[in-house]
């Protein structure tokens, strides 16, 4: 989409924030990268760990832009959050729908834009980046053991079988800081992909299912607290089972507690943003885009992770 010629001076004004953000968020991920690299303080060396991931964000990011102005709906530049003091340097980025999205054509092409064109980057980084990773004896546990072990889907399983083979009983996949980018792209966009609310996934269900979504994420907010429960019980008898100490056993249950963390943020969402989603004007979705929808959707199962991190 090429910009006009001559953009009105509010245009520009709307842009200077999400800017300054921008640029503060990747100094922010250059700042973690950096401590990633052993280097605490030289910003450059965070850039193997940075570029990657603001560029997964930004694709993310700009499919649904894109996507918003192609269909004339009123939407705001994304406005990404630094944070770093936290594992990726950043709290991800936001889109304000300033308008309502009136056909289910639409609101399909906005709420997928962003997962699948993130997807499209995160899946090269990650292939480059297990590639260059080396597969390593874990230390044995202890009380003193402060590893930090990502979580693993079915599609993160297939990429690490596929370019490593089968991995040893007591050894793990060293991520480098690339690797670790390319990681936090499926996990976000896992996140992003649950058929809840005004979540991408949301957006993608609602257009699949109309009306009787409001009901089925109602169903998947129940369901979180579970998952986190059935998360750290799956962990937690591992560890009993193997008779590893009580201290490992008490981290292990507390597995999938950034679920149960999930599930109280997107109902304190719903204060604001209420149960419904915002209707559309009409119920039709072209059938290749219900292909579309279905892919999404199946992309979610696709990048699920009952535990997101883990303290080893």
């Amino acid at each position: 989409m090429t910009a006009p010629p001559n953009p009105r001076p509010g245009a520009l004004r709307e842009w200077r924030l999400p800017v300054l953000l921008f640029l503060t968020t990747f100094a922010s991920m250059l700042w973690v990268g950096s401590a990633m690299e052993n280097a605490p303080g030289e910003l450059w060396a965070g850039l193997p760990f940075a570029l990657p991931l603001m560029a997964i964000l930004l694709s993310h990011e700009m499919g649904h832009y894109i996507a918003g102005r192609l269909h004339h709906v009123d939407i705001s530049p994304p406005y990404f959050i630094p944070m770093p003091f936290v594992l990726l340097g950043t709290m991800g980025a936001v889109i304000r729908m300033r308008g309502a999205i009136r056909s289910r054509n639409a609101l399909l092409d906005v709420g997928a834009a962003g997962p699948l064109a993130g997807m499209a980057v995160a899946i090269p980084v990650l292939l480059y980046g297990i590639a260059s990773s080396p597969v390593e004896a874990l230390p044995s546990r202890s009380e003193e053991t402060q590893l930090i072990l990502e979580g693993h889907s079915l599609l993160y399983e297939a990429l690490l079988y596929l370019l490593k083979g089968p991995i040893p009983d007591g050894s793990d996949i060293s991520l480098t800081s690339t690797a670790l980018a390319g990681w936090a792209g499926l996990l976000v966009t896992m996140i992003n992909l649950i058929p809840f609310g005004q979540l991408d996934g949301g957006h993608v269900a609602y257009a699949l299912f109309g009306p009787r979504q409001d009901r089925f994420g109602r169903w998947v907010l129940r369901a979180l607290p579970v998952v986190a429960l059935l998360s750290g019980l799956w962990y937690a008898g591992k560890a009993l089972l193997a008779k590893l100490p009580w201290e490992v056993v008490g981290h292990e249950a507390l597995a999938g507690w950034h679920w149960l963390l999930w599930a109280i943020v997107l109902r304190f969402m719903t204060r604001y943003s209420g149960w419904e989603h915002p209707p559309t004007e009409d119920a039709k979705l072209s059938p290749r885009r219900r292909w579309v929808a279905r892919f999404t959707l199946g992309l979610f199962v696709l990048l699920f992770m009952p535990s997101w991190v883990r303290v080893y």
